[in-house]
C-alpha cells in the first residue's frame, strides 16, 4: 500500500506562483520511479481533470489549459513529486490531488472508465483570485 500526502496549496493572487508537493511512502519496498504519477484538479460541480503526468520513462504530459505555465518534476530518491504552478489564473482554483500507480501511464490513459490510479492523496485546495 502506498499513501499519498499532498502539500503546498493556499490561496494567491492571479498572476503569482505557487509549487504543491506529493510525497509517497509506503510500509514495504516499492519503486517510486517505476510509477505512473500524475497531478489532477477539480473544481466544485466540475468533472476531475488531468493536469500533468509523468511516466517511469520520465516522459511529461500537460493538459493543454496549463501548458507553458505548469511544470510536473520528480525526486525519485525521496519520492517525492512536484507540481509548479506558474502565471495561476482563477480558472485554475481547485483542489489538487496526486495520483500514483505502478501501471504504465499510457494503459491508463487508454482504459479511463474502466480502471483508474490505485492511490490518491487527500487533496489540497488552490485558490485564485482576480
Amino acid at each position: 500500500q502506498v499513501q499519498l500526502v499532498e502539500s503546498g496549496g493556499g490561496s494567491v493572487q492571479s498572476g503569482e506562483s505557487l509549487t504543491l508537493s506529493c510525497t509517497a511512502s509506503a510500509s514495504s519496498g516499492y519503486i517510486f520511479q517505476n510509477y505512473c504519477r500524475s497531478w489532477f484538479r477539480q473544481a466544485p460541480g466540475q468533472a476531475r481533470e488531468e493536469v500533468a503526468t509523468i511516466d517511469s520513462d520520465g516522459s511529461i504530459t500537460y493538459n493543454d489549459s496549463v501548458k507553458g505555465r505548469f511544470i510536473i518534476s520528480v525526486d525519485n530518491a525521496k519520492s517525492q513529486v512536484y507540481l509548479q504552478m506558474n502565471d495561476l489564473k482563477s480558472s485554475d482554483t481547485a483542489m489538487y490531488y496526486c495520483a500514483a500507480d505502478p501501471r504504465l501511464c499510457r494503459y491508463l490513459r487508454a482504459h479511463r472508465g474502466q480502471t483508474d490510479f490505485r492511490y490518491w492523496g487527500q487533496g489540497t485546495q488552490v485558490t485564485v483570485s482576480s
